[in-house]
């Protein structure tokens, strides 16, 4: 299961999520998303879980905790909402 990471303090890394989630179980990844030209944190991240319920334990225990002194929204990973678009913004 995919599950998506708000509101992180911009020091956390992939190394720090990974480690919060494996308390409740395997992880099979877990990313902090960056911005691609500064390459700074853009406040979120995911996390895969190959078990359902340890991914639900984990957003039921992790969802309002304190990391690195920001609280946590934690909740199931939605997929992208589709633009309609390819190209952002351009008219022909």
């Amino acid at each position: 299961m995919k599950i998506f990471i708000g509101n992180l303090s911009f020091d956390v890394t992939g190394d720090i999520l990974r480690d919060e989630f494996a308390a409740y179980g395997d992880v099979e990844s877990a990313d902090v998303v960056t911005d691609r030209i500064s390459g700074r944190s853009r406040g979120f991240g995911f996390v895969e879980m190959p078990d359902q319920s340890d991914a639900e334990k984990a957003i039921a225990g992790l969802n309002g905790k304190d990391l690195m002194g920001r609280n946590l929204t934690v909740n199931v990973s939605r997929p992208r909402e589709s633009t309609g678009g390819g190209a952002r913004g351009r008219r022909y």
